[in-house]
């Protein structure tokens, strides 16, 4: 299956889903809300929140939480990830998300929003350089190829 291009307008659509997102954060704790969404390979756009417990190392980042509701749904592999937080600057993906991230779009592309002007922009590789992934472990295909959806 070819790759759908990461084009301004799927930019604009992920930063959107993002921004729908953060609505549903279950954040009573740190009051810090957060929205994702992933572009996948197949072209579609998933998207997620984060969700805390009262236990905080159950919590959940929203970043997480779009990848695996993608690999829950069959996708494998993602193009880009976009980040919405409803403050005066842009927020990058904390360590975790960015090792989740890279296992299923080692190339992603990570884009950061805010209520303010501030965007940042850039690719895992520079977010997590010489990440530990499927090769440290001998395994070369950690991504099978999506089931066939019916329609």
């Amino acid at each position: 299956m070819p790759v759908v291009p990461l084009t301004p307008d799927l930019r604009r659509r992920l930063v959107t889903a993002a921004r729908k997102a953060v609505r549903m954060s279950y954040s009573p704790y740190s009051k810090f809300k957060v929205g994702a969404a992933i572009l996948t390979d197949t072209g579609r756009i998933y998207s997620g929140c984060n969700v805390e417990n009262a236990s905080y190392g159950l919590c959940n980042c929203a970043e997480r939480t779009a990848i695996f509701t993608a690999v829950a749904a069959g996708e494998r592999r993602l193009r880009a990830v976009a980040v919405y937080t409803p403050t005066p600057v842009a927020t990058m993906p904390c360590g975790a998300c960015r090792q989740v991230i890279s296992e299923f779009g080692p190339e992603a592309v990570v884009v950061s929003v805010c209520d303010g002007k501030e965007r940042l922009e850039t690719v895992i590789p520079a977010l997590l350089p010489a990440a530990f992934g499927p090769h440290d472990l001998g395994v070369r295909e950690t991504n099978p190829p999506q089931p066939r959806r019916r329609r």
